[in-house]
């Protein structure tokens, strides 16, 4: 595995912790509140990504993503000692769940689970070792250099100017019946659907190739909808730990 750079941006990210709160009962809503201070979920949804410049939360970094080659899964490919996204999700519901976790460790795993579940939701999270996720995978966004990677954490979603709360409060209509069925599934199932979308980037995408309008066209909602099914799977998980 290979650590990746920043994942939706800040504005991904708290788009997801709109929407999550956007979707959490009452109760969960004020529970996580009180162990995160008063702060918002999408205040503290960029937390995992600001720490990672300090060298004693560096242990962290590769739970941020989980890499293996296309044509595979991820039950049969090696993991890494270090971890990884499903491990690190996984940790951060036991510690949350877990009556003898301290309010410490418990407000700290609750910032790192927020930002954990938008990472999963950005394709490009469930992507290749050998291209440190699309980072070395160069391309052109509106004439200028860049790499793939950043094209979905950042440029395309900046691009689309708007805010975190305008992202959010325009996210799709969509029923109960389909809120329950993206709550109901498992985290394995949010890695293979972004997984999914991974492969089908490579495949429409090319080395070098010039990005702009056509490709935002083409995949802007596919990124606005991840964010939303990363903030509605994250309110169901706090719902069911804190409400």
């Amino acid at each position: 595995m290979v650590n990746a750079s920043e994942d939706w941006g800040k504005t991904g990210h708290r788009t997801v912790g709109q929407i999550s709160e956007n979707h959490m009962t009452k109760k969960a809503l004020k529970n996580v509140k009180e162990l995160l201070g008063g702060e918002s979920l999408a205040f503290v949804s960029t937390y995992g990504d600001e720490i990672r410049s300090d060298d004693q939360y560096r242990k962290y970094a590769p739970w941020h993503y989980v890499s293996f080659p296309f044509g595979s899964t991820y039950e049969e490919t090696e993991k890494s000692e270090k971890g990884d996204i499903i491990q690190g999700i996984n940790t951060c519901i036991s510690v949350l769940k877990d009556e003898r976790s301290s309010t410490a460790d418990k407000a700290f795993y609750l910032r790192m689970l927020i930002h954990f579940i938008g990472d999963l939701h950005m394709p490009l999270h469930v992507g290749l070792a050998e291209d440190k996720g699309g980072n070395d995978f160069q391309v052109l966004w509106f004439g200028k250099g860049t790499n793939l990677h950043t094209v979905w954490d950042t440029k395309m979603l900046e691009d689309y100017n708007m805010s975190y709360t305008e992202l959010a409060d325009n996210a799709d209509v969509i029923s109960k019946k389909e809120i329950a069925e993206l709550q109901n599934s498992t985290v394995a199932d949010w890695m293979y659907e972004s997984r999914a979308l991974c492969e089908k980037i490579y495949d429409t995408t090319s080395i070098g190739e010039k990005l702009g309008y056509r490709y935002s066209y083409q995949y802007v909602n596919v990124a606005r909808s991840q964010l939303q099914k990363a903030g509605i799977r994250l309110a169901g998980v706090l719902n069911e730990i804190f409400g």
